[in-house]
Parts: structure tokens; sequence; C-alpha cells
């Protein structure tokens, strides 16, 4: 099969696409062959090295797959050959997406949402899934709260701001000032946060109080702000680790969730009615394809990117 291979941790040059063996799946497992994947924040700081330094290379990467069954292995009973799927692979067991086939525990499996394309549903899982945690799970995001996405125009932020929107919440976003008209399409009230103090804008638009609650992107400092920006009691979800003082948050019994996405079926079917319903959809910035993997990395790398890099697979 072909493969975007990590050689060498470092630039987006150290991926080529080769020729590798194709995975079999194993008891519990099936294969699948990948229509689509997509490229994630993460996936560049695997291969800087930064994220996963242990990983042995030469690796395949890439977290997102969305295809068609096409082979599954013993005791396997609730997928079969043919089965539209998709899901976020484990890198340490089944190797990466960022190929033509895929080997994956039928558990993490889930069935395709069918309204969508294989190009939209690889947008989804590693960044939907991620929004989904945070907004649904743990912020337990409500109808008439107010709640705050920090970079609302890329994956994750993109697919938060819809979310809770859904759940009938007024969302503010903040982004960049290239980006502020996706944030009004999307639904939310944009904050440009080069112009603007988002505390400020966050008390302002609630009376004074700070929003019910807020999901982090960016870490690091940003999350004492956030914890100004929140009301008395409120919850603040992060994807990235916290830096600097946090009085506030114990100051004012506020609740803080670190967020990393476990792999799962269950959490990718709760997700589906909502873009079944057109409540939500993927916002794809380019669909690439696999062949043209270094250029792919080199856009991730700069980092404002509207939405996914979907990555086609041939």
């Amino acid at each position: 099969m072909r493969a975007a291979v990590l050689r060498e941790f470092g630039d987006p040059e150290e991926l080529g696409i080769e020729e590798v063996e194709a995975p079999v799946p194993g008891p519990g497992e099936v294969l699948v062959r990948i229509r689509a994947s997509s490229a994630n924040p993460v996936d560049g700081l695997i291969r800087k090295g930064m994220a996963n330094p242990a990983l042995p290379l030469p690796t395949i990467i890439g977290s997102d797959v969305a295809g068609v069954v096409e082979q599954v292995g013993d005791g396997v009973t609730d997928v079969v050959a043919g089965d539209e799927v998709y899901y976020t692979s484990e890198l340490a067991t089944g190797g990466g997406a960022y190929a033509q086939y895929h080997v994956a525990a039928a558990s993490i499996v889930a069935p395709k949402p069918p309204s969508l394309s294989f190009e939209e549903a690889a947008a989804i899982p590693l960044a939907g899934g991620t929004a989904w945690e945070a907004i649904v799970r743990r912020l337990e995001v409500r109808p008439g709260q107010t709640v705050l996405v920090h970079g609302g125009s890329g994956g994750v932020g993109s697919f938060a701001v819809q979310f809770a929107k859904a759940a009938g919440a007024a969302v503010l976003s903040t982004a960049g000032p290239d980006h502020q008209e996706l944030l009004r399409e999307l639904g939310a009230t944009p904050v440009d946060y080069q112009s603007e103090d988002f505390v400020e804008v966050a008390r302002a638009h609630t009376d004074g109080l700070g929003v019910d609650a807020v999901l982090d992107t960016v870490g690091g400092a940003n999350i004492g702000g956030s914890s100004k920006a929140t009301r008395d009691g409120g919850r603040i979800a992060t994807i990235l680790a916290p830096d600097g003082r946090l009085d506030d948050l114990y100051q004012r019994n506020q609740t803080l969730y670190g967020i990393f996405l476990t792999r799962e079926r269950r959490r990718l079917t709760e997700m589906t009615p909502i873009f079944e319903r057109g409540l939500a959809e993927p916002k794809i910035a380019a669909t690439m394809p696999l062949d043209d993997i270094v250029n792919i990395h080199r856009r991730l790398d700069k980092s404002h990117n509207a939405g996914k890099l979907v990555i086609a697979v041939p």
C-alpha cells in the first residue's frame, strides 16, 4: 500500500510517500480501506518529536480515518465488510492514518454519518470528538448559558462553537482579524484577540458577571485570563497545559477540566445526530491528495488555517 512514512523527526520534508506492507487485522480488529484522512496540529507535533518522542521510527502518523471496512478479524460481530466508518486511530497499536489501509480495534470504529462525504467525515473524529468531550460531556453546556471559545476558527474551536450553539447557548469566540467572518457564519459573536480584550468583552456581554463556561484551545497564560472572564462557580476546559498563576480559579470556586481525547465509538455515535440534522458541519480549509503530504504539513505548521486540512487518499 502507499503511505506517508516518517523516517526522522523534524521538518515536513521528513515525510515521504512509500510502498509498504499492508496491515492485517487480528482478533477484535478491522481492516479499513481509507478514503480520506485529515491533518491535525498534534500530527505536526508528533512529526517534530515533541508530542510522542518515544514513537519508534520509521512510522506512519495521522489520526483521522474515514473509509470502508475491507476485512474483520476473529470475534468481530458488530462491524462487517462494506461498512462505511470513521474514527480516530491509536498510533501505538494500529499505526497512523496517512495510508491506504489501516487496522483498528473494532470497539473504536463508528458508522460514518450517512449524509457526509468521506472527506467531510475525515475532518471530524479528533477535532470534533475533542470539542464534544469539552462542550457536552465536561462543561455540560445548557440553553441560555453564555460560552467563550478561544480559537473558534480552528479545527476543535469551529466544532465547539457549533456544538455550543446547538445546545442553546450564546457563544463568544476569539480569532484573528482574517477569521472574524467565519465566526459569524458559525453563529458566534467574534472577538478579535489582536485588538480586543476578551475579558472585557465577556464581562460586557454578561452584565459584568462573566461567562458560564470557556473552552480554551490556546493554553499557557490564556487560562488565567479565561478565569477572569468566567463567572463565580463557572467552568473552564483546556486542551493544552495552563501556565502562570490561577488564583482566580480557586478563589472563585471555578472548575478547570483538562481534555485529552480517548478513543471510543460511543462519542462518535453521540455526535452523529448533530451532523445529520444539519446543526453542525465540518469546516474544511482545503482538501489535498496524500501525495502532497509535505505541502500539507507545511501549511499545517503555519497554524492559521480556517478549518481542517483534509487528505484525500487514492
